[in-house]
């Protein structure tokens, strides 16, 4: 650690940027993430005989959703591939857009739920899942004795 003289204070170049346009630094142009957190946000809500999670989804259609159950994970996997293309009069094209995207959630619900006991409805680009509580079995170890001779 080195000890500076209390004049300086803490960082020996703290005066000597305050006055300094910071704008500088700044990234000409946006950065590219490509991690996105704020694809399908979800609720979840606790009740009485289980829980219910309600998924958005906007822009996607029922056909576009797979939901899968392995291992007690459910997962909701969402794919989409649009084409948008628009022609002036002439039937010159004036504008082309297109999309191709998926995104895949996971949501441990338990070994013992099956895909008969969730309950799932889309609606207004929601996924509305209603997965029930389960009593989970513990398993108590077997006790084995072991007969001694003699």
């Amino acid at each position: 650690m080195m000890y500076l003289p209390s004049i300086f204070g803490d960082n020996l170049m703290d005066d000597f940027f305050d006055d300094f346009d910071r704008s500088f630094f700044k990234p000409a142009r946006p950065v590219l993430r490509t991690e996105r957190t704020d694809l399908m946000k979800t609720d979840i809500r606790e009740t009485e005989n289980g829980y219910e999670l309600d998924v958005e989804l906007p822009g996607y259609k029922k056909e576009d959703l797979n939901l899968e159950l392995t291992n007690g994970y459910l997962t909701i996997s969402a794919s989409k591939n649009t084409d948008n293309e628009e022609k002036d009069t002439e039937g010159r094209v004036i504008r082309k857009e297109r999309y191709i995207g998926s995104m895949k959630r996971s949501f441990f619900v338990g070994k013992d739920i099956t895909e008969e006991d969730i309950k799932a409805r889309f609606e207004d680009g929601i996924l509305k899942l209603g997965v029930p509580k389960k009593e989970v079995k513990e398993q108590i170890p077997e006790k084995k004795t072991i007969m001694i001779e003699g």
